[in-house]
């Protein structure tokens, strides 16, 4: 390119922040200057040669909708050949879904119905100003209250002073924006708005926070209404506070169910606290009665330790357990040696006392986690969690040695008695029946008896 006054235009068209691009008259690129091709994301060799049917591109309108090659930017002039003046478009390349919007300007280059003729397109990135307009769009139509105020002076009576309201603004407050701009929201505020509220909103403001609080406001007219605020700081590009944004939202409605609401349950409350005190009355009749038939059921009457059916359904339970943490278990079976003997000597009573006792010990023996019962007469039954296969001859050692050394006093005499016990240790991944586990400890509490008693035997 020539100089023109001194300068090189080249260079002019190079350095322009501004996007150029020269097309032929069959709409081939012949140039494109640096800032086109960045926004294009292309390199100089990548662009030039391309006509505008190269699927690398496609453009749309303003409302998104693609456009028709006819319509592209350079085949308008070309078809019209008029200029086409501060047009908004989409690009959409390979490499974006999102279109980048630019304001397009092109025009006819050449002589009149000369093949030589190019058609000069230019365009500037808005893809900015074109976000913030749809969220423009948005915040004025929104059917919530949006205040703008300026963060540089918040103190009474001056600030914050507003600078933005939309329109659910104007509808609930009856004022236009004109006559709030450069006024503060305190000219929404009356005697009866909570003084409380209103200093921790100050405090929030003056730390740049954000803050939430419903208060009572005032419209134009004098109505009170309730609104709910959240006010929250905003930022410029340098994280630097410079406006405050409210988003309220109208809650008189709310407010006025909520204080019918209050007032209902002021009338009723003499009648629940009635109420209560016949609940808690028929509860505790309740609870007892519950408490005596759960000790029918689940408790043997003689000893209160657990009876058989309680401890199957703990067993049942117990096994589950172990499945899922693959662990041993142990079934057991337990007989007072000579119990007859016992009864037959020193009479029924002194049984019962021996049973208790028992009972007892085992209470104190046993693990929160392992059950045990009353199974009927002289025995007993137990299922336990056996972690190693060695504990278990631990435990039942402890078990039969505690019972020897058990002493019962019968009319001033020391009773002691011993036990046969028999186990059955099971591992889950073997699978567990509890019926089938509950005859093999009965065939071991029988091996124990047969071998003399006062001693316990483990099947594996």
């Amino acid at each position: 390119m020539k100089n023109f006054y001194g300068l090189n235009l080249k260079n002019l068209l190079e350095k322009a922040p501004v996007g150029v691009i020269i097309h032929r008259w069959d709409t081939c690129i012949v140039y494109a200057n640096p800032t086109a091709l960045s926004l294009f994301n292309l390199t100089f060799d990548q662009i030039v040669g391309k006509d505008i049917f190269d699927p690398e591109w496609s453009f749309v309108d303003d409302a998104g909708k693609k456009l028709q090659l006819d319509d592209y930017p350079v085949n308008k002039v070309k078809r019209t050949q008029k200029s086409i003046k501060n047009e908004i478009i989409g690009v959409v390349t390979s490499t974006q879904d999102q279109p980048r919007w630019l304001m397009v300007n092109a025009y006819m280059e050449g002589e009149l119905n000369s093949d030589s003729r190019s058609i000069i397109v230019s365009f500037n990135d808005i893809s900015d100003f074109k976000q913030l307009y749809f969220f423009s769009d948005i915040v004025e139509n929104t059917q919530d209250i949006v205040i703008v105020c300026e963060a540089d002076n918040i103190k009474y009576p001056t600030g914050p002073k507003i600078i933005y309201v939309n329109k659910a603004f104007e509808t609930l407050t009856g004022y236009k924006k004109e006559e709030v701009i450069g006024e503060t929201p305190r000219i929404l505020q009356g005697d009866l708005t909570d003084k409380e509220a209103m200093s921790r909103i100050k405090e929030a403001l003056t730390n740049h926070q954000a803050v939430t609080e419903t208060l009572l406001n005032y419209d134009i007219n004098g109505r009170p209404y309730w609104i709910e605020m959240n006010i929250i700081p905003l930022k410029n590009k340098y994280g630097e506070v410079t406006h405050f944004g409210a988003i309220e939202r109208d809650v008189s409605e709310r407010k006025f169910h909520l204080e019918q609401l209050q007032y209902r349950n002021q009338e009723l409350k003499a009648l629940k606290s009635e109420l209560e005190q016949l609940v808690q009355e028929r509860t505790a009749e309740l609870q007892n009665a519950k408490e005596k038939l759960e000790k029918i059921a689940f408790l043997d009457p003689l000893t209160n330790i657990p009876n058989r059916r309680f401890f199957i359904d703990q067993t049942h339970r117990l096994i589950k357990s172990c499945n899922r943490r693959q662990l041993s278990i142990a079934f057991g079976l337990l007989d007072i040696d000579d119990f007859k003997q016992v009864n037959d000597t020193h009479g029924h009573d002194a049984g019962d006392l021996i049973l208790k006792k028992l009972a007892e010990y085992f209470a104190v023996f046993f693990r929160a986690d392992e059950a045990y019962c009353r199974y009927g007469g002289e025995e007993f039954a137990f299922t336990l969690v056996i972690e190693k296969a060695s504990d278990l001859e631990i435990i039942t050692t402890r078990l039969i040695n505690g019972i020897r050394d058990l002493k019962v006093s019968v009319n001033g005499h020391d009773l002691s008695v011993s036990a046969s016990a028999g186990f059955k240790l099971c591992h889950p991944s073997y699978g567990v029946d509890f019926e089938k586990e509950m005859k093999q400890a009965d065939v071991a509490l029988y091996q124990s008896k047969k071998n003399g008693k006062n001693r316990a035997t483990i099947l594996k």
